[in-house]
């Protein structure tokens, strides 16, 4: 069913509830009369895509500038560690807010500034993980053998970097859905057409949540579900990559 076709004449149907054509609103419907299901369906797919391809965008740009940080050190380590710093100083979600005033609200603006406030973390990371490395017998035979720099940085160095990173994604694809939800909820994310979780929670608030339970409860449900979901993930990934951890069973 369409998530955005409305029918007035079944507004605010509770669950189960009978349509035309032998229809069943198996989960209700919102104040114009909408399938949420179908909203909820089609939230997912926003949701996550905004989740994972804000994580892909921060952590590129974050591994990279941690690799460059870590391996040459000096003022490049000093610049972008200070930018870094500088992104810190400022609460994530005001920063969000200014930037998707000033751009307007749209996905492809929403994963970008999702995406960018997520560098520092992978830039710490990878920092600290090259530091370590970039003196280890491996790289300083790959050196010897005349690899140039950026194979030694991105063929020596970063495969070796890529199971903490694996488990940090994970963690942080939840709270980025968690951030989409929160914008959207604001008005600020994606365009009111556009059915995600966090408007679907906006529009609930017009509504009492004794009388309409389900207007709120089924988004906020799918929202932990789903964060709790990859901190699973993220748990699993830390058991089965840490080999300090399988050594001790």
């Amino acid at each position: 069913m369409d998530p955005n076709r409305q029918n007035i004449m079944l507004r605010l149907a509770a669950p189960m509830a009978e349509g035309p054509r032998h229809t069943t609103f198996w989960l209700g419907t919102d104040a114009l009369g909408r399938d949420v299901l179908s909203r909820l369906i089609y939230g997912a797919r926003v949701s996550l895509l905004v989740g994972i391809a804000s994580i892909a965008v921060g952590g590129t740009l974050g591994v990279t500038a941690g690799l460059l940080a870590g391996y040459f050190g000096g003022r490049i380590d000093d610049i972008i560690m200070r930018l870094g710093d500088i992104q810190l100083a400022f609460p994530f979600i005001l920063l969000a807010i200014m930037f998707l005033v000033v751009l307007g609200p749209g996905l492809l603006n929403l994963i970008l500034v999702l995406g960018i406030g997520q560098w520092v973390t992978y830039a710490r990371i990878v920092r600290g993980q090259t530091l370590s490395l970039r003196e280890k017998e491996f790289v300083e035979a790959a050196r010897a053998m005349g690899d140039s720099t950026s194979s030694i940085i991105f063929r020596t160095i970063l495969p070796n970097i890529i199971a903490p990173l694996t488990v940090v994604a994970s963690f942080n694809v939840a709270s980025v859905i968690l951030s989409e939800a929160a914008l959207s909820f604001l008005g600020l994310g994606v365009p009111p057409s556009v059915p995600t979780w966090g408007s679907m929670l906006a529009e609930s608030r017009d509504q009492l949540i004794a009388n309409k339970w389900w207007l709120a409860i089924f988004p906020g449900f799918a929202i932990v579900l789903t964060v709790l979901s990859f901190n699973i993930m993220g748990d699993w990934l830390r058991d089965f990559l840490d080999p300090r951890l399988k050594e001790r069973r």
